[in-house]
């Protein structure tokens, strides 16, 4: 496969296993005629393309690269194979850093070639568990292949995820083509964000690598983190883990500098995601009638999870974060626009200085004390 590591060698891990055992394993998607298939893609451009004006029209967030990213359409092997792309890219410092110290590890014999297949095929299988669950991302960090464009000068991609787009639409029963724009909505925002705000790209990508340059994390314990995945996936359970153990992979590798990186990461994110849904939010009413009823069915879906598995593998890959986040962050902007309009919550895209802390998410009176400050005379 392009762009996965040709005959390179595997290293820590095997990326081309990964995205072998990955596709293999992947759960079919619901029945559809090739023609139903066919259409479902075709709407789900149109609704990417009828979004920007509709996210840019609400937020005020205008941008002269409107086309500089790509929208692609893809399956659940698709959206591995440009996961597995984005992960190596940017965990490429850190496994070196790894595969570096285990020369130095008296079990380097088991992470050699061997080790790097295992923990491909492991996660190979965290991600087609993933790959079904997932509607649609914008990847930051695309590296272009041939099969997956992706935008110039660092632009990234935005993935619409159709056969899981169909599947949540059924099992919610919800009108099809509303839920499609619904999430369309949701994802170009935050396209929008990343081309809009040409700085906020290399300040994530810095952010990410200084945690990861931070990480010293032993092999063994970043396999074996791995490896309790996959076990909750066959349905095991690590001998001797508790109900709420375990350990999730953000947690596993945090120094005192970590800890403060990572509490910058999280009020980003928070920011990103609540943004998103506020604008899903606020856009839906004039352009999705039913969106009442689906922002409360799949608000009950995000909540409870699909499973005790699903609880426990969010907890361990850091998903739990995740969906604070949705609810941090939408409780964060809607303050902010309450208290000082959509203008005055766009000054949030000024520069690294004006996004908030972690503290200010939970606490939004006092990032907008901080950022709209008036000059004493």
């Amino acid at each position: 496969m392009t762009g996965f590591g040709g005959t390179a060698s595997p290293g820590m891990v095997d990326w081309n296993l990964a995205v072998a055992t990955a596709t293999r394993l992947v759960r079919p998607g619901p029945d559809v005629s090739r023609d139903e298939a066919r259409s479902v893609v075709a709407e789900l451009r149109r609704h990417a393309k009828a979004s920007e004006g509709h996210v840019r029209g609400f937020t005020r967030m205008g941008t002269e690269d409107t086309h500089d990213t790509p929208v692609l359409v893809v399956d659940r092997p698709g959206w591995v194979r440009a996961n597995v792309a984005g992960f190596r890219e940017i965990l490429k410092p850190l496994l070196e850093k790894m595969q570096e110290r285990r020369g130095n590890n008296p079990g380097s014999a088991v992470l050699g070639a061997v080790g790097g297949k295992v923990t491909g095929v492991e996660l190979g299988m965290l991600l087609s568990f993933l790959s079904s669950r997932v509607l649609g991302q914008y990847e930051t960090f695309a590296p272009a292949a041939r099969d997956l464009p992706a935008g110039g000068n660092g632009g990234g991609r935005l993935l619409l995820v159709a056969p899981n787009i169909v599947h949540v639409e059924r099992e919610l029963d919800v009108e099809p083509h509303d839920f499609r724009l619904w999430v369309c909505l949701h994802e170009e925002t935050h396209r929008t964000q990343f081309t809009a705000v040409p700085w906020l790209r290399d300040h994530l990508e810095g952010e990410i690598q200084s945690f990861l340059a931070e990480t010293d994390v032993d092999p063994m314990t970043f396999l074996e983190r791995i490896r309790e995945a996959a076990q909750s996936l066959a349905g095991g359970r690590p001998e001797g883990e508790e109900e709420d153990g375990g350990r999730s992979f953000v947690e596993l590798v945090q120094t005192p500098a970590q800890r403060e990186i990572l509490g910058r990461l999280t009020a980003v994110m928070s920011l990103l995601e609540g943004h998103a849904d506020y604008v899903m939010d606020g856009v839906g009413p004039s352009v999705v009638p039913t969106v009442a009823e689906i922002r409360e069915k799949f608000q009950q879906r995000r909540a409870k999870g699909a499973s005790r598995l699903d609880v426990a593998l969010r907890k361990l890959l850091g998903l739990d974060a995740k969906l604070r986040q949705y609810r941090d962050g939408e409780r964060f902007v809607r303050a902010v626009v309450e208290q000082a309009g959509v203008d005055g919550f766009n000054r949030v895209w000024t520069s690294p200085n004006t996004l908030p802390t972690k503290a200010e998410i939970a606490k939004p009176a006092d990032w907008v004390a901080r950022v709209h400050r008036r000059p004493e005379a």
